[in-house]
Parts: structure tokens; sequence; C-alpha cells
């Protein structure tokens, strides 16, 4: 009889207590939400500030000494400054591919990948257009860095253009074989690229956090550098995560969007840039072919993966870090993401040199597994936020 008094009592003191419970569970959640998004946010602003800025600005700025090379070297014809030219072609072009990890915003939305980085070169259009004397001269004009960008398909445009005029099977070329109208090609289509580069770093860091040179240019060109011609740069759409005006509903959101970015040139690299000529889906696909860039080319991406997952582009500066993170909920999952970046770069550095003549190597079939890995690997990292 007691006891059967007691069971009502004590289950009725239970469904008292159970809002409490309830209650304080609901709080925990949002303690551990807030305190996420706290996380998240230190790492975006760590990765906007640190890593995709400071690229691009590298990136703007040597596009503006590739330009004048070029120049220099059309006014004054040497081995020299043909050498000068093909090295600085080749530093702006290693700041292009420590930026594919994140091809996501104005690379993307203003066709800026495609405008400087089609290949194969349209050599049969180009050669069409070297004999067109009326396009030789509307390049040649002030302003035939506007008319190359606005009139040439992507095939004509960017890096490999430029780099079809200054190289020969890996090396700068002999002057004597450069045509005065190549070059006049190569400076409009140079000053195009330096264009297009101004409006990645102005479209991330904001326009008035550029130099003067580069927002003067970009105000006559009248190009949009915001998201959706609204008022944030794409750096400040990241940082104002989850508030109005924002494309992004979270800083969760925004680190997904930092993964996916890492996915997307790791599988890259190893399906269609070393997978289709290496498979024999397309022999002609092959990146840097004049310059034989490939390799570095690709070990660039997975640079900017390593990158935007340890929190900078400089080694030195590196702060919060997805990978931080990573490793609070699965240190082995980290580990296994580092180990495989690592081994990404050292199975592309083992295909023989160069990739151009070497793209049916086993290496270069281990190389393709290596990035495809990776990309399954970091798969993986982009439901570890979740955790």
């Amino acid at each position: 009889m007691k006891r059967l008094f007691l069971f009502p009592l004590y289950a009725a003191s239970l469904l008292l207590m159970l809002p409490v419970f309830i209650s304080c569970d609901d709080d925990n959640d949002s303690d551990t939400d807030e305190t996420r998004e706290k996380t998240f946010a230190a790492i975006v602003q760590q990765y906007v500030n640190h890593t995709i800025i400071p690229t691009y600005q590298s990136l703007a700025d040597e596009s503006i000494d590739l330009y004048d090379a070029l120049v220099a070297l059309k006014g004054n014809k040497t081995n020299a400054n043909v050498q000068l030219a093909a090295d600085k072609w080749i530093k702006a072009r290693d700041y292009w591919e420590l930026s594919e990890a994140f091809l996501f915003g104005p690379a993307s939305d203003f066709g800026i990948d495609p405008h400087i980085d089609t290949w194969p070169l349209a050599k049969d259009e180009l050669d069409a257009e070297l004999n067109n004397a009326q396009h030789i001269e509307s390049m040649s004009g002030e302003d035939g860095d506007v008319w190359a960008g606005e009139t040439l398909g992507h095939a004509l445009l960017g890096f490999h253009g430029i780099e079809y005029i200054l190289f020969e099977n890996g090396r700068a070329k002999d002057v004597a074989k450069i045509l005065d109208k190549e070059l006049i090609y190569a400076v409009a289509v140079a000053g195009d690229l330096r264009n297009q580069c101004f409006r990645l770093e102005a479209s991330w860091a904001g326009i008035d956090e550029v130099t003067e040179e580069k927002n003067a240019k970009l105000e006559d060109l009248e190009v949009s550098v915001t998201v959706g011609s609204g008022r944030y740069s794409y750096g400040e759409d990241m940082l104002n995560a989850g508030k109005a005006g924002s494309t992004k509903i979270s800083y969760a959101d925004a680190c997904e969007t930092i993964i996916e970015g890492c996915i997307t040139i790791a599988d890259e690299v190893g399906a269609m840039k070393i997978g289709n000529p290496y498979t024999g889906e397309d022999v002609n696909y092959i990146e840097s072919p004049y310059s034989y860039n490939s390799k570095v080319d690709f070990t660039g991406n997975i640079k900017s993966i390593e990158n935007a997952y340890l929190g900078g582009a400089d080694a030195n500066k590196r702060g919060a870090s997805i990978s931080d993170y990573i490793k609070t909920v699965d240190s082995g999952l980290d580990t296994r993401i580092k180990n495989a970046i690592n081994n990404a770069i050292a199975k592309i550095e083992a295909i023989p040199y160069p990739f151009a003549e070497n793209f049916t190597s086993a290496k270069a079939g281990e190389a393709m597994e290596a990035c495809n890995d990776l990309a399954g690997i970091l798969g993986e990292a982009k439901g570890a936020l979740n955790k």
C-alpha cells in the first residue's frame, strides 16, 4: 500500500521536473551552437583576411609586373626581355594556381576563371586573329586591353595565349621567333588579364581597399565588384554571415563553402587535369603545355587546399583554421587530411617531367588517385563540421 502510494507521487514529481530538464538541454544546445558559431567566425575571418585577400593581392600585383614586362619586350626585343617576361608569367601563374581552392565567388560569378584560364589554346583561331590587320590595330590601341577582353573568346585570352607567345618546349622562346604582331596581341591580353586580377582582389577586399591604380582601372571598366551588385564585397559577405544582406546563413555555412572549394579543386586536378590525358579521355587537355608548367600548376592547386585548410597563405601567419576545429571533433580525420594533402603533392612531384610528354606514366596514374583520395577525405571533413 505504501509503495503504491509513493509511486504516483514520484511520477508526479518527475513530470514537474521534466520541463526543467528539457529547458536545460535546450540551453546546452543553444550554448553549443553559439560556441561553434564563434569558432567558425574566427576561422572565416582568418580565411578571408589571411588566405584569400593576400593571394589575390599578390596575383594582381604580379599581373602588373607581367604586363609591364611585355610592354618592355615589345619596345625592346631582346632575349633578356623575353626571359624576364617568361619569369613574370610563371610568378603570376603561381599565385593564380594558389587561388584555385576558392574559385567560388567572383571567379565563378563574373566568369573570370574561364576568361583567364581556358585551355587548350584555340591555335587556329589565334592564327586567324594574328593575320587580321584590323584586329591587330585594335589591340595596339590605347584601349587594346579592353578590346581584347570584350572581343576575343576565352580560348584566346588569359594565361595560355601569353604562354604560347613566350614559351616553346618549356623554355623562353628565342626573340627571333616572336613576331611584332604577336607581342601586340600578348600585351593586349596581358592588360586584360591584369584587369581581371584587379577585379578579383577588389571583389574580395572591397574597392576602397585596393591601390589607386587598381581602383581607377576598375572604375574605367565600370564593372561590379560586389555580391549581386549589392553593398557587400565577397569578403564582407562571408564575414557578415548570418546577418541581413549576406548570402551565408551562418558561419557554419561559410565554412562548408571553404571545404567545398577544396573538394572541387582536388577533384578537378585528379579527375580532369591529370585524369583526362592519363586515361585517354582527352589527350589534348594539358594545362600549360608550352611552358611545361603543368606539375607546378597541379602542386599549386593542392597547396591552395593546404592554405585554406590550415588557415593562411603564409605559413608563419596562420591562425584559426578548419584543421583546428576538425582536430577537436576527430583528430584522426585531421591527420588523414594533412597526410592526404602531403601525399597528393608528393605523387604529383613524382610524375616524370614534363607532364606534357609523360601524362600516360604510371606515376601520373598514382597522382590522379592521390588527388581523388584527397577529395574523398575532404568530403568527410564537410560532414565533421556539423559535429
